[in-house]
């Protein structure tokens, strides 16, 4: 659709040109663009809050004292005095699972959206 209507566009400032003169064809041509531009930017404008407001997508929530992560935790330590120690667990070579269930944690709870690989979780854990 988009380059359709870019080559009817191009079609009629070039007849412009060639039936008429070439100044006014380029005044045309920069009201044109002019017009494109802000329509271009009034759509990015759109998309963007779109995405980032609360529009359809996953929600996370966290209860108090709670974690909640939309996606994986990983090598994370998460509670009082938990550390994590030695080498770093390789990432798995699958495919990152994407979805769109709401991700809650209740009070002092943890949750997470994909996985939670090496890490320590509570009070005083070690990984």
């Amino acid at each position: 659709m988009t380059a359709v209507l870019a080559g009817l566009v191009t079609l009629g400032l070039v007849l412009l040109a060639v039936l008429r003169d070439l100044d006014t064809a380029g005044q045309t041509s920069s009201v044109a663009g002019a017009v494109v531009g802000m329509a271009a930017l009034l759509v990015s404008v759109i998309t963007l809050f779109r995405s980032s407001g609360g529009g359809g997508g996953r929600r996370v929530r966290a209860g108090r004292g709670g974690v909640a992560a939309g996606r994986n935790i990983t090598g994370s330590a998460l509670g009082d005095r938990s550390k994590v120690t030695g080498f770093r667990t390789r990432p798995s070579a699958g495919p990152a699972r994407e979805g769109t269930d709401d991700v809650h944690a209740g009070r002092d709870g943890v949750a997470a959206g994909g996985d939670i690989t090496d890490s320590a979780l509570g009070e005083d854990s070690q990984r």
